[in-house]
C-alpha cells in the first residue's frame, strides 16, 4: 500500500542531506506517503485547451474514466486541472474552473480518498476541491495569495509550491536568470516560509522548481541536472516534465510524440533528486522509472 496512515515520525533535514537513498514521506491529509521509491502523478487536464493534446472539457466521464485509468496503471496520486497554463493561455472564470473539476475530484475521491490534487492558483477553487475530497492544492503560482495560504493552512491540506516566472500569459517572453537555480531556490525558501508562517505544516509542503515556466530550453535543462542542489531545501521535490516544450526543442517533435523524451527527462529527473514526477502516461512511466530505481539503489 502506498500510502500509510501511521506517522512514523519526522525526518530530520540533516538525514535528507546526506543519504539520498534514505525512506522520508509527505504528509498528505490524514495519511503518510512514503517517498522510498519515486511516486508518480498523474496529470488530468479537464480543459479544451491543454499544451500536451489531453485536455478533456465538459466530459466528466470520460475525464473520471482516465483518472480511473491512471490508477490502475500505477499513479499514487491524480492531479485535476480545470484551467490551462500553458505559455500565452487566457484566464477562465473561477466559476467555470469549479464546474470543470469539482464533479472529477468528488467522483476519484470516492474511490481513492486522500489521493486527490487540484491544480488550481483560486482560493475559492481549492476550497471546493477540498470539501469534494482532494487534499493537495498544486499552485502554480508557488502560494503567492495568502487567501490561498489560510484555505490550505485551515484545511490541513498538502500544498505543492511550485516557481513560475510571471504569469502564464508572458512567462516565455525573454525569461532571464543571473543563475535560475539559485533565484528559484531563493524563491520557494521566501514561499516555504510565508506557508508555515501562516500555519502550513512543514510536512505538508512539497516544491516544484516548475520547468517550462519561465524558462528557456538552457535554464530547465540546468535546472534538471543541477537537481540535487534542491535537496538542502529539506522538502520533497515534485517535477513536471512531461510532454514539455524542451523536449519538442530538442527532439523536433510536437506533444503527442515526445513520450520517449518524457521519460529520459523524468529518469534524469529521478536519477538527480526528484522524489515524485508528475505525468501524462502513467503505465509508461512507472516500468521505466522501476528500472531506474533499481539501478540507482544499485550505486548505493
Amino acid at each position: 500500500m502506498t500510502f500509510s496512515s501511521n506517522d512514523d515520525g519526522e525526518d530530520t533535514v540533516a538525514e535528507r542531506k546526506t543519504t539520498k537513498s534514505l525512506p522520508y514521506s509527505v504528509k498528505i491529509g490524514t495519511c503518510t506517503l512514503k517517498l522510498d521509491i519515486p511516486r508518480i502523478i498523474g496529470i488530468l487536464n479537464v480543459t479544451p485547451d491543454s499544451f500536451s493534446g489531453d485536455g478533456i472539457a465538459g466530459d466528466a466521464r470520460t475525464a473520471i474514466e482516465r483518472g480511473e485509468m491512471m490508477f490502475d496503471s500505477g499513479a499514487d496520486i491524480v492531479d485535476i486541472g480545470g484551467e490551462s497554463t500553458r505559455p500565452g493561455a487566457a484566464p477562465i472564470s473561477e466559476e467555470e474552473e469549479i464546474r470543470r473539476t469539482i464533479e472529477v475530484v468528488e467522483a476519484l475521491a470516492r474511490r481513492h480518498p486522500g489521493r486527490i490534487s487540484i491544480d488550481t492558483h483560486r482560493p475559492r477553487v481549492a476550497e471546493s476541491a477540498i470539501y469534494a475530497g482532494a487534499t493537495i492544492i498544486n499552485d502554480v503560482t508557488g502560494l503567492r495569495d495568502g487567501e490561498l495560504r489560510k484555505v490550505v493552512a485551515d484545511h490541513g491540506a498538502t500544498a505543492i509550491i511550485m516557481h513560475m516566472k510571471g504569469a502564464p500569459r508572458t512567462m516565455q517572453t525573454r525569461p532571464r536568470y543571473r543563475d535560475v537555480v539559485t533565484e528559484i531556490k531563493a524563491f520557494l525558501n521566501d514561499r516555504i516560509e510565508e506557508a508555515e508562517s501562516d500555519g502550513i505544516g512543514s510536512r505538508n509542503i512539497m516544491i516544484d522548481p516548475g520547468i517550462g515556466f519561465g524558462k528557456t530550453l538552457d535554464h530547465n535543462l540546468q535546472i534538471l541536472s543541477r537537481l540535487r542542489e534542491f535537496r538542502s531545501m529539506g522538502k520533497p521535490i515534485v517535477i513536471g516534465v512531461s510532454r514539455k516544450s524542451f523536449i519538442g526543442k530538442i527532439t523536433g517533435l510536437p506533444p503527442e510524440q515526445r513520450l520517449e523524451g518524457s521519460i529520459a527527462a523524468a529518469v534524469m529527473a529521478v536519477r538527480n533528486g526528484a522524489d515524485i514526477v508528475r505525468v501524462h502516461d502513467v503505465s509508461e512511466t512507472v516500468r521505466a522509472l522501476k528500472v531506474a530505481h533499481a539501478i540507482i539503489q544499485a550505486e548505493d
